[in-house]
């Protein structure tokens, strides 16, 4: 594989502008009576046009062709997709984990891919998320996506990805991860024979960076580490087809031409991506195991201060110095609901059975906490400072609780004994 290395335009959530032909952008207007080139522009809105300024996000495009020029569109099957609320099994307390699903031997590129294993909220009420699974092993060829029920988070497991995208490229691979706006047009171009990741599906409000609060001015994500895709078009015609996730369905038109034809754009609704090593992480030089919120990449706000739609919260390696203190997570119920998946190498509370490319899900209130040979070795460890190296984890955290669909629960890839890791915990009370 050869890794591109593109231009990027760097600062979470600043106003950009890039033009592929010099003088495509408008200076000073959006919306002249000719723009140059014999470009149309065309505003694309991913809040209302009302919403306050520091809120408010849209772009302006520069395109060969407006977005209206397209065919009529028709009803596509779902296969295994699915969308908030989930209803067609009822939702069990039970604690869930599976194995990685495993990358198909028929073509499949990324739309036919997705596979649905969980979501919460309500597309149509804009709260929540849908959690999905991607295996593909070929490029999308004549294809184009778009998603208008949610801004969408791509967390690469295997295999690097090209996003061609309306405003440019996004290239990333495992440990990077990107999203793409709601409504944001792109096509998927695999870099290696096969790829699998998750997705999450944000219903919700856009991502935002968490505060840092009193760990100050830095830390944890810094803006200028967030990269955004400088213009590049596509001037292709041809028999191509869009396909809309559209209130929780598939759709398809016919389009004459390549949609991703924007020369210039200007706006702060674009798509990014960025490099997971570069979280700083913050952890406790004294007792007790700190909160998992420290690790939070990206919050997806909800109407409740501190209280997340979704947040983004990954475990990478770092340095534990904790004293006296039994190190990994602790044993806890959560009003929370947590999705955990892994990318790479072990999880500290989950040496055995939770494998790059799994999943687990522990519902709002559902117990949960490290193995019973985990809590018998950290018990028992002599506590010097440990580095934890070849480990990433994540977690996608909500207010809601998290429905798992009916693939989830009754496909192969579930491990039905997963609840045996607790029964060696001993008791040892002692009066």
């Amino acid at each position: 594989m050869n890794f591109p290395e593109f231009d990027y335009l760097t600062g979470f959530g600043n106003e950009f502008e890039s033009e592929a032909l010099e003088g495509a952008l408008p200076i000073g207007q959006f919306s002249p009576q000719k723009v140059k080139y014999d470009l149309y522009a065309e505003q694309y809105n991913t809040t209302a046009f009302t919403a306050p300024r520091a809120d408010n996000r849209r772009n302006w495009f520069y395109r060969i062709r407006p977005s209206v020029v397209q065919g009529d569109y028709h009803a596509l099957d779902n296969g295994l997709l699915r969308t908030a609320p989930i209803t067609e099994v009822p939702t069990p307390p039970t604690m869930l984990r599976w194995n990685p699903i495993a990358i198909p031997s028929e073509k499949t590129d990324f739309i036919d891919g997705l596979i649905t294993m969980a979501a919460n909220g309500s597309a149509n009420g804009q709260t929540g998320i849908g959690i999905h699974v991607y295996v593909a092993n070929t490029s999308m060829d004549g294809r184009y996506f778009y998603n208008a029920d949610g801004e969408l988070l791509f967390v690469p497991q295997q295999g690097a990805l090209v996003l061609h995208t309306e405003c440019g490229k996004l290239a990333i691979k495992p440990g990077e991860i990107a999203v793409i706006p709601r409504g944001i047009k792109f096509s998927v171009e695999l870099l290696d024979d096969a790829a699998r990741g998750y997705i999450c599906e944000n219903y919700g409000h856009p991502y935002i960076l968490p505060e840092r609060g009193p760990v100050g001015a830095n830390g944890y994500t810094n803006e200028r580490d967030f990269q955004y895709p400088v213009a590049a078009f596509e001037d292709k015609e041809g028999d191509f087809e869009l396909v809309a996730k559209f209130n929780g369905n598939l759709f398809r038109c016919d389009i004459g031409h390549s949609p991703l034809d924007v020369v210039a754009w200007t706006g702060n609704s674009a798509p990014y991506k960025y490099d997971l090593s570069r979280f700083n992480v913050m952890n406790t030089v004294s007792f007790d195991h700190p909160d998992p919120s420290i690790f939070t990449v990206l919050t997806s706000p909800s109407g409740t201060a501190g209280v997340a739609n979704v947040d983004f919260v990954i475990f990478p390696p770092r340095w534990m110095v904790a004293e006296n203190t039994f190190r990994p997570p602790y044993y806890h119920r959560n009003i929370m609901s947590e999705f955990m998946g892994l990318i790479e190498g072990v999880y500290d509370a989950k040496e055995h059975g939770f494998v790059p490319g799994g999943m687990s899900l522990h519902n709002c209130m559902s117990p949960h906490g490290p193995e019973a040979d985990v809590f018998e070795k950290a018990s028992n460890a002599e506590l010097e400072p440990q580095r934890y190296e070849n480990t990433l984890a994540f977690m996608f955290e909500s207010r809601y609780v998290i429905s798992p669909t009916k693939y989830a629960l009754e496909g192969e890839e579930r491990q039905q004994n997963y609840l045996d890791c607790w029964k060696g915990i001993k008791k040892y009370f002692n009066q």
